[in-house]
């Protein structure tokens, strides 16, 4: 039985089938608002949709979750009490793909991890390994696994919801790149939900790599309080203010501290092609995991000067009369929001921010805002909330549309000034996904004259 018919439920589905399995789906979305899941799917897959029908679980002998349905929901709470093994996607897609004989190095945190993927990715390549990406980045592995495609190694993106459903995944190269408050309105609290991140090195065993944020507190607590001691394991870290065993910045210079032949200085840190504090963080990240995995060092720092970043994190638009534009709606959190904003120096900002809440802390935001920004644009069910918590000398304005947050913006801003959507929250109250939000703003911004 699969759980959820999105691209995760699709992907395994098919997976199974194609494996021999008898395989029915569930769904609690009726199948007029899923024809284009149903289209893709294997014919011999059966469905069972607009709910979950008494008796679904009888003959089951595996259950794959999709990562953003609840583990407690009726037919998944029946198939626990009767010891039905239940997995996720990613699970099933490792045992295919035999994760013991088939490297996987998989990123975690709250932020960065689709950056982190995408340039580790790039670095094994420009190696001259056949390295496979995907995970929580959109592309699911089990779509991937179902071909019976041969690589040298996988790049996983993993997310908390994903690390829900492990039971044998096992990476060899983890790492975590920050856990700040997030999805609290799905853990029931912030220790429950580093918890869960820290599931990304259950199996981890000797020789096998792991990556922390020497910066952040959250992996700091995470270490003390969540991941145990592996005897043979090697620890590295990254850090943006002070040297580390692992990769640190030191005088605008990228340094690698390993131990190893190549340590000493990388690049020059003004090098990197990405934009931006967090994305410094997200590159030293890549660039330990790329060390330990036996990338090269001319491919680590290739893949630095080349990669242009990912559409939705932090992407120039465009600039019109001396204001540039950024597209930053993958910021579903107040810490992305604030790395953002972080990284625009002594730039005046208009920012538009809003969505739907995720119980989430907003006061955060309030120093940030007052030192950077001129003006708030606010969107979307959280604009009381936020306004409530930046209250102060700060003009802030309400919007109701994405087009008319980006025409006050523009309105708002001065040549020399930059527009910022980074919204702090989720994108479903108004958008179909981060994505479709991202795409409203482009297009917004390429109307303007």
């Amino acid at each position: 039985m699969v759980v959820g018919l999105q691209r995760s439920g699709v992907a395994a589905a098919n997976l199974l089938a194609r494996k021999g399995a008898s395989v029915v789906v569930t769904d609690m979305k009726p199948a007029s608002e899923l024809e284009g899941s149903i289209r893709e799917l294997d014919p011999s897959v059966r469905l069972a949709l607009g709910g979950h029908p008494e008796g679904l679980i009888e003959g089951a002998e595996l259950v794959v979750m999709s990562p953003g349905v609840p583990s407690d929901i009726a037919p998944v709470s029946l198939a626990r009490e009767a010891g039905v093994e239940i997995i996720g996607e990613l699970e099933l897609a490792w045992r295919v793909f035999d994760g013991e004989q088939t490297p996987f190095y998989a990123v975690t945190g709250t932020n960065g991890k689709s950056t982190t993927v995408s340039l580790l990715a790039l670095m094994m390549e420009l190696s001259g390994s056949k390295c496979l990406l995907g995970g929580n980045i959109g592309r699911p592995l089990a779509r991937d696994a179902a071909t019976g495609v041969s690589v040298d190694c996988v790049v996983a993106e993993v997310s908390s919801f994903q690390l829900e459903t492990i039971v044998r995944f096992h990476a060899q190269g983890a790492a975590v790149l920050n856990v700040t408050p997030d999805h609290l309105d799905r853990y029931p609290s912030m220790d429950g939900y580093m918890a869960t991140k820290a599931e990304i090195t259950k199996n981890q065993r000797a020789g096998d790599t792991l990556v922390l944020n020497a910066d952040d507190p959250g992996c700091a607590s995470l270490l003390d309080r969540h991941i145990k001691d592996i005897a043979g394991r090697e620890i590295f870290y990254f850090s943006r203010t002070k040297e580390v065993r692992g990769c640190f910045i030191k005088n605008d210079e990228l340094y690698l501290n390993m131990g190893g032949s190549d340590d000493g200085p990388l690049m020059s840190s003004r090098s990197i092609r990405i934009e931006g504090v967090h994305n410094l963080e997200n590159a030293m990240a890549a660039s330990v995991l790329a060390k330990t995995a036996g990338c090269t060092k001319d491919a680590i720092v290739q893949a630095l000067k080349e990669f242009a970043g990912l559409e939705h994190r932090l992407e120039f638009v465009r600039e019109l009369d001396g204001v540039r534009f950024f597209n930053d709606s993958k910021g579903t959190n107040v810490d992305a929001a604030l790395k953002s904003l972080e990284g625009f120096g002594d730039h005046e900002v208009v920012l538009i921010a809003g969505g739907r809440d995720k119980d989430s802390d907003f006061s955060p935001l309030k120093e940030m805002v007052e030192n950077k920004c001129s003006a708030v644009v606010l969107i979307g069910e959280a604009a009381p909330l936020i306004e409530t918590a930046i209250t102060g000398t700060l003009k802030v304005v309400h919007a109701d549309r994405m087009k008319d947050a980006v025409r006050m913006a523009f309105e708002l801003a001065q040549s020399g000034d930059a527009v910022v959507l980074s919204p702090a929250c989720a994108s479903f109250d108004m958008f179909r996904d981060f994505e479709d939000r991202g795409m409203k703003f482009k297009e917004a911004v390429g109307a303007l004259c």
